[in-house]
């Protein structure tokens, strides 16, 4: 350790003395922290905490006993991190979650909170909560026996809070959250998938409750969860709707649509939920001070991918480039028997339900520096500017 001595003191007793007690407290703390070994941890670029469902899973399900996994081939093919072997990811590269924060200058991609070395300055780059199968319902993704839901992730970032706490200090942690950090959430698609919309599963709870009912739950669950994170800090959100869930693969291939068709009911149950969603994140943006919630238009922004899948330079916006089964590639999930296209980046979808990583990569484009059309009151790069 080197320690520069002043130049020249100041003039004056008074003003030696007041220059020579700054010094020493300077050059105390400076051996203290380094008799105690302890690191000085600076803020990096920008952190992204990522909550949600495997759109955004970066390998937590690797870490629980789970049906819902993506730690096998070819998941991962093109992600250059791993030189190409899968990760957990549920598709060929890079989530949207990881394409965003590397537009947004992020060092490195947010490791997933139940990986062993999520610890220490690796926290400063966000940390990611998302599990495959995961739904703001509790009871949502049981068919994949486990998953981690909205209400567990948002208790996991409280225990990340507290280890910030320990890394920064209390004050610089506060700071830390408040001003570099962005929260994501991308959650929902599960609770109609695999929940409202699972025929078995799901019979009593449709029968009993109507659609309206239970997207008010929904809702109801998620203001409830927002408002935890905004209570531990959060201050800068975006928050994704649900998509066109009755155009992804799986859904034409069990209802036997055509190739320009969509399946209309789920279409219609995301179409509701995502008009309360809006609803909420304006009321929220007015109710806690300080906050500031975003919504990604993801419905109206993969819908227009779909329709309009050629002059984005796709070839299909129907079959899976990965999967088996049907018309669409869509009854199968991903895995080492199935069948895999020749150009993964000519294909809207990876797999039976999720975008492939260049779809990916225009969908993160239009959420970091689009317009109100798709990201709205203001885009990602805006946001994270405040």
């Amino acid at each position: 350790m080197l320690l520069l001595l002043p130049a020249a003191w100041p003039r004056g007793s008074m003003a030696r003395n007041v220059a020579a007690m700054a010094f020493a407290a300077v050059f105390c703390a400076a051996v203290m922290a380094a008799v105690s070994g302890e690191e000085v941890y600076e803020f990096g670029s920008g952190a992204s905490f990522i909550f949600g469902d495997s759109l955004v899973d970066a390998g937590n399900n690797n870490y629980l006993p789970s049906l819902s996994k993506a730690n096998m081939t070819p998941n991962g093919i093109d992600f250059a991190a791993s030189g190409g072997m899968p990760t957990g990811r549920f598709t060929n590269g890079r989530t949207i979650a990881d394409i965003i924060g590397e537009m947004l200058g992020q060092t490195d991609y947010s490791p997933p909170f139940l990986a062993p070395n999520t610890t220490g300055g690796a926290l400063l780059n966000g940390v990611n909560y998302a599990s495959g199968g995961a739904g703001i319902l509790n009871g949502t993704g049981r068919i994949f026996v486990n998953r981690i839901g909205m209400d567990l992730q948002v208790d996991y970032f409280n225990i990340t809070r507290k280890q910030l706490d320990d890394l920064l200090g209390k004050a610089k942690a506060k700071e830390f959250l408040k001003k570099k950090a962005i929260f994501s959430v991308t959650v929902g698609s599960n609770d109609f998938l695999n929940n409202y919309l699972m025929p078995v599963l799901s019979a009593g709870t449709r029968v009993a409750e109507s659609p309206d009912g239970f997207i008010n739950d929904l809702i109801i669950h998620l203001r409830e969860q927002l408002t935890r994170l905004y209570t531990l800090d959060a201050r800068k959100f975006v928050v994704a709707n649900v998509g066109p869930l009755g155009c992804i693969p799986y859904q034409k291939t069990i209802n036997r649509v055509g190739e320009n068709e969509c399946v209309k009911l789920p279409n219609q149950l995301a179409s509701q939920y995502n008009g309360r969603l809006r609803e909420l994140l304006i009321q929220l943006n007015g109710e806690l001070p300080g906050a500031k919630f975003c919504l990604a238009n993801v419905y109206d922004l993969v819908m227009d991918v779909i329709t309009n899948y050629e002059s984005y330079g796709f070839e299909t916006a129907s079959m899976a480039c990965c999967g088996n089964g049907g018309t669409y590639a869509g009854m199968v999930p991903c895995g080492p028997a199935s069948s895999m296209c020749g150009d993964r980046k000519s294909h809207v979808f990876w797999d039976p339900y999720h975008p492939s990583e260049a779809a990916n990569v225009l969908l993160a484009k239009y959420i970091v520096d689009g317009d109100s059309k798709y990201i709205s009151p203001m885009n990602l790069r805006k946001l994270f500017s405040l």
